[in-house]
């Protein structure tokens, strides 16, 4: 999606010569695994084509940064929600609902301090810290209702869940998700039968995303 290093690289690959050398990207990462328009992750819900794992970054207009958007992130996070919420057919018949964890967060506090100090760790671990705090929402069939989880949580809990939901060691890339101290695993409850979807009511639609023409700006020109 956008705001990533396969952005930022595009017009390289398929710049116009002779303003810009470049050789055009080529690979199964850039070919069958990179998509540069964050809304296309509705079709592929719609198409029963949703990826094992996806990262989707909204354009700046439907983000919740600083004077970057719209108004437009609740109703677009809402729109891949009720997507997956809605999905009867796929996967065999089964849908997507009851297979597919959602984890919704903010890449920073975007300017609205938060009353609990960061932590600072200690060494090894040279400068890095955490920062203020952001939300951290799950949305499962199997996260019950209004659960709220207190352990500190980071960027690396994420890259911890995949790695324990796809077989991988949990640290195996030993950067966020070695020092990360937890995988979101207690958001899940799977003694308990899947709860139902409800739709998420939000004044825009996920036809209004398939359709927006405006230019795709970065979340964040910081």
């Amino acid at each position: 999606m956008i705001w990533t290093a396969p952005n930022a690289i595009e017009h390289i690959c398929h710049g116009a010569p002779p303003a810009i050398a470049y050789a055009p990207c080529s690979g199964p990462e850039w070919d069958q695994h990179l998509d540069l328009h964050p809304a296309d992750v509705l079709s592929d819900i719609g198409n029963c084509k949703l990826r094992s794992l996806s990262w989707v970054i909204p354009t700046a207009a439907n983000s919740d940064h600083a004077n970057a958007n719209d108004g437009s992130g609740p109703s677009w996070v809402s729109s891949i929600v009720n997507a997956i919420g809605a999905s009867k057919s796929c996967d065999g018949g089964q849908g997507y609902w009851e297979n597919t964890a959602i984890v919704v967060t903010w890449d920073d506090w975007g300017g609205w301090y938060d009353h609990v100090a960061p932590t600072f760790l200690a060494m090894p671990q040279g400068d890095y810290g955490h920062g203020f705090r952001v939300p951290l929402i799950v949305v499962s069939a199997y996260t019950p209702k209004g659960y709220i989880n207190n352990v500190q949580q980071d960027f690396g809990s994420i890259l911890r869940f995949a790695e324990h939901n796809f077989g991988i060691s949990e640290g195996a890339l030993n950067f966020d998700d070695a020092r990360s101290k937890g995988d979101l695993s207690a958001f899940f409850d799977f003694t308990q039968p899947p709860r139902a979807f409800q739709t998420i009511a939000a004044p825009k639609s996920a036809a209004f995303f398939l359709h927006d023409k405006r230019p795709q700006g970065d979340p964040d020109d910081e």
